[in-house]
């Protein structure tokens, strides 16, 4: 079984061998820097390893790792966490103590395996002073409101993986332009709304970047959340807001939304906003999914019990068979469902967007083979709760 040193070595095989992808400190013995995160870099010509230490205060700061320097530096953070995640292109590793104060390294053994034989992986390195191209700067008005940047528009440290989120969301937005109507008023709703972050950025986009019109449509149950976004959008002149308080269950309309959207409705919230927004008849989903709680408890699925047995990956086992049942179901209402990753996970574990574009002309016979696919899929997952399970989000 590997030990401490043997994971320092590991990691250290695995800088030189260009695999890194992540190295993430967690759970800290004592010290005020709660985690840090580091990636491979380079710099004129030189490899780095780059740690960002975050401290208290929403600060963060960093050090540059040079080859004669990593495992020098590494040994004694290593010994200043309970538990440290080895991310590579090759697999992974994880180091942690154990409830006996003894330590633990999980995979540690077959990585090194994989790195003494056989064809490598190597992960792109990007150098050190790259600026990444944003859709938003950070000026932005809205951003400065929500607390993720400054006056002066430099977003905040905490702040930066929301910022690198809304970014995304919006390039997958540009690439769906063209599926929106050419003319006349766009209609959005945002359903689970929340602090609207999306909305928000969707407004400004659409509104002063594409120089559209925009109807958006915000509903939540939380009055409180609503009155602060209606307040927000009026300090921020944008008149073509509204906001709702509201069961999105209840919500009907005569005007059919263009898109819907919604980041992390919680659990079973999310099932909810799928079966609305293809009620309403929406052309266009994009709906980033919270925690899978509902199904984690009511997985009713005898030949997976070999995975179930074991907590951790019975969470990890529900969580995919969530969203697999979504998609399997907005595909049984005739939409074409894509699964990608919204943004970095180390940014956010919720990091699926289930991205759905409604398809004209399917035929009756497909539907009716998807929905019978969907059912079928839905028992062997749920068994008898199948029924309940669809009363609660209809």
């Amino acid at each position: 079984m590997m030990n401490k040193d043997g994971f320092l070595s590991l990691i250290c095989d695995a800088f030189d061998k260009e695999i890194i992808k992540k190295l993430v400190f967690s759970r800290p013995i004592s010290g005020e820097v709660e985690k840090i995160s580091a990636r491979l870099s380079s710099h004129r010509g030189r490899k780095l390893l780059i740690l960002e230490y975050f401290l208290p205060g929403n600060t963060v700061s960093h050090k540059n790792l040079s080859a004669e320097e990593l495992c020098e530096v590494l040994s004694p953070l290593i010994d200043g966490y309970r538990q440290i995640n080895l991310l590579t292109s090759m697999g992974n590793a994880e180091y942690k103590i154990s409830k006996s104060g003894s330590p633990v390294v999980l995979g540690g053994d077959a990585l090194q395996r994989k790195l003494s034989g056989g064809e490598l992986f190597t992960v792109k390195l990007e150098p050190i002073d790259r600026e990444k191209s944003y859709i938003l700067s950070g000026t932005e008005p809205f951003l400065r409101e929500l607390g993720i940047s400054s006056s002066d528009g430099r977003v905040h440290d905490k702040k930066q993986g929301k910022f690198r989120q809304i970014n995304k969301f919006l390039e997958h937005i540009e690439e769906l332009y063209a599926r929106l109507p050419k003319d006349g008023e766009i209609c959005i709703y945002d359903l689970c709304c929340g602090k609207s972050y999306l909305s928000f950025a969707v407004y400004h986009f659409l509104t002063e970047i594409k120089g559209r019109s925009v109807y958006m449509l915000g509903i939540d149950l939380k009055r409180d959340v609503i009155l602060w976004c209606e307040s927000l959008a009026k300090k921020l002149g944008y008149s073509g807001m509204h906001f709702e308080v509201g069961d999105i269950l209840a919500l009907s309309s005569d005007r059919k939304p263009d898109m819907v959207i919604s980041l992390h409705a919680c659990d079973i919230a999310t099932d909810i906003v799928l079966s609305t927004a293809t009620r309403l008849g929406a052309d266009i989903i994009l709906s980033t999914p919270c925690c899978h709680k509902y199904l984690s408890k009511r997985v009713d699925a005898p030949e997976l019990d070999f995975v179930l047995a074991y907590p951790h990956l019975k969470n990890k086992i529900s969580e995919i068979l969530t969203d697999a049942l979504r998609i399997s179901y907005l595909r049984s209402e005739g939409y074409s469902v894509t699964a990608p990753e919204l943004t970095d996970p180390e940014n956010t574990p919720k990091n699926t967007l289930i991205r759905a574009v409604k398809q004209r002309g399917a035929s009756a016979a497909l539907l009716d083979r998807l929905k019978a696919e969907y059912r079928r899929c839905l028992e062997f997952v749920l068994g008898e709760g199948a029924d309940d399970y669809l009363k609660e989000i209809r």
